[in-house]
């Protein structure tokens, strides 16, 4: 959701400035101009981390094991879109259909908020960039010899031999820098004339030292951030004090050149270019405000070369901010993500190639092998996402209600209550095999109210099920709500189940087996449970998770799929059965 991108965004670069700008003050003598002035670029750096791919920031797919990549060739039997079928009851939809605040329309506001904002800005940069244009039209190249000889030899002290053009123009007052394919240097016009051959040195190799720092193409960049960063105010003061440091770095650079008798000419050279009509930062080098000159001319007055000491501790404090927000940054950006995704961890792993069975909307598969012990995923970015698990989440509910005796193996009939459901099988008494069947989601619901929320919570962290948020209520936890787990999950818990690792009662553990069975055929039995996601009156999300008795083996498996409106379980289950099927395993 770009709400939560933006607030995200908002917190990494708010975080970032603020941090940076308490060490500036913090450790101000202990750092040197040009690394004050590095700081900054852990900004830039922090500013790019919500945009890059997940695995970027280190949310790697988390196992280490080998492996292995196939192409399963699909057979007759593929499924190509989402249709239902009607198998018998457990292949119904029986899903109560959840009501929840259309949140996109939140999302669609704070977009066109961003864009407006975003293209005012570009506004302003295309008028730079116009601006920019006219004085490129108004360049006159400069052809004294003199100030050429000068200008070759300033490039010579740089080890710059890139070809610079050196030009003037009319329409700036203060000399300025840009060009990323081919650079230019331009001058006020006429300032041959009233400028004596040091000042001319001091101008020149001022904008060299810009050139060879490749501070041109970190404007660019600070711009382009600008606009897209442009609802957060600290960036706005980040980027000024960038600017100040970046002119203080250089002016420091430039110092180390000159001898001490030049540095108050060196000062009052950048007075006297002080430009009276700021161009909006893009490219202008001399252009400063009162306060920002002031602090430079400081700076000149009071300028020694840095000490090895003083070097090594503003190294020390740059690779400690970087350390903080890289760490910060990351966890912040990956705060939704790490509740919303499983990190596989050694499992052993076979990717397949499921896509035809999956054309119609997004879906992911797991199968795990007992035998092997090794797992058999297509979309495995998917299988990893945490989704809510619907009615899947009816066989622990069972399981929690027997292991509390709120039922008990003998007598687990309840009572209907003569409420109207849309569904005729929900209108009756039911027992735990009749209300598994067809998914009556009322009789678990009474199951929950019964066993109390402090219960379910102990219960769902002892088998570690997903998430482990029962956060949305007795009633909705489940239903499209707080309660989320990925179809690997799912597999693994249901091993688990079926393993009885939660040492649970086993006759419990078998009675809910025998619930869940759903039909047979030559050697092999067939398990599961369907679920599917209803938000206002549209099907979103699908499953089907359970497993396959054979003779000789056992396999589970998870289906998951989703769509905007046609995602159920009936069709999780279409397609299940045709992977089975083409796989040979049911």
């Amino acid at each position: 959701m770009f709400a939560l991108h933006l607030a995200e965004s908002m917190f990494i670069s708010s975080f970032t400035v603020i941090l940076i700008i308490l060490f500036r003050k913090l450790f101000h003598k202990h750092l040197s101009p040009k690394w004050k002035y590095n700081l900054w670029f852990i900004l830039l750096i922090a500013l790019t981390i919500p945009f890059l791919p997940e695995q970027l920031l280190g949310y790697f797919d988390g196992f280490h094991s080998n492996v292995d990549q196939i192409n399963y060739q699909q057979s007759s039997h593929s499924s190509a879109s989402f249709t239902t079928t009607n198998d018998g009851n457990w292949m119904n939809n029986y899903a109560l259909s959840i009501n929840k605040m259309e949140l996109p329309f939140i999302n669609q506001f704070i977009v066109t908020i961003w864009m407006t904002g975003l293209l005012f800005m570009l506004a302003l940069v295309i008028r730079s960039w116009i601006n920019l244009r006219k004085i490129k039209k108004s360049l006159c190249l400069v052809k004294d010899q003199a100030i050429l000889s000068l200008f070759a030899q300033c490039k010579h002290r740089l080890h710059i031999s890139r070809k610079i053009v050196l030009a003037q123009s009319s329409l700036i007052k203060t000399p300025m820098t840009f060009g990323i394919t081919r650079a230019y240097i331009v001058v006020p016009a006429h300032t041959q004339v009233k400028l004596t051959n040091n000042e001319w040195k001091y101008i020149l190799l001022h904008e060299l030292k810009h050139h060879k720092s490749k501070d041109i193409f970190t404007n660019y960049l600070v711009v382009l951030f600008q606009v897209i960063y442009w609802f957060n105010p600290l960036i706005w003061v980040a980027f000024k004090e960038m600017r100040l440091d970046r002119e203080i770095a250089c002016d420091h650079a430039v110092l180390k050149l000159l001898k001490q008798e030049d540095y108050k000419a060196y000062g009052n050279t950048i007075i006297n270019f002080v430009d009276k009509t700021y161009l909006s930062g893009i490219v202008s080098q001399f252009a400063s405000s009162k306060k920002q000159l002031k602090k430079r001319i400081r700076h000149i007055a009071s300028f020694k070369n840095e000490s090895r000491l003083l070097k090594g501790k503003s190294v020390l404090i740059f690779l400690t901010v970087t350390g903080i927000v890289l760490n910060q940054s990351s966890l912040a950006s990956g705060m939704s993500y790490n509740n919303e995704q499983y990190h596989l961890d050694n499992e052993r792993i076979v990717e397949e190639d499921l896509s035809s069975h999956f054309s119609k909307g997004d879906g992911s598969f797991v199968l795990y092998d007992l035998r092997k012990a090794k797992y058999f995923i297509y979309n495995k970015k998917k299988s990893t996402l945490r989704v809510s698990p619907n009615s899947t989440y009816k066989i622990y509910n069972a399981l929690f209600a027997l292991e509390d005796g709120v039922i008990n193996r003998k007598h687990t009939a309840l009572k209907w209550d003569g409420s109207n459901y849309p569904y005729e099988a929900w209108n009756k008494d039911q027992n735990l095999f009749s209300a598994m069947e067809n998914s009556v989601t009322w009789y678990f619901q009474r199951l929950d109210r019964k066993l109390q929320l402090e219960s379910i919570q102990a219960y769902i962290r002892a088998i570690n099920y997903g998430n482990q948020d029962v956060s949305g209520g007795i009633d909705e936890y489940w239903l499209e709500s707080s309660l989320k787990i990925s179809p690997i999950e799912q597999v693994k818990t249901l091993k688990d189940f079926y393993t009885n690792q939660f040492d649970f009662d086993e006759k419990n553990i078998q009675l809910v087996k025998d619930t869940m069975k759903l039909e047979s055929k030559e050697n092999a039995t067939l398990y599961g449970k369907t679920g599917t996601g209803s938000v206002n009156g549209k099907q979103v999300n699908g499953w089907f998770i359970g497993y396959v008795e054979t003779k000789t083996n056992t396999y589970f498996f998870a289906t998951n799929i989703e769509d905007k409106q046609h995602a159920n379980g009936s069709t999780a289950a279409k397609i299940t059965k045709n992977i089975l099927q083409d796989k040979g395993i049911y």
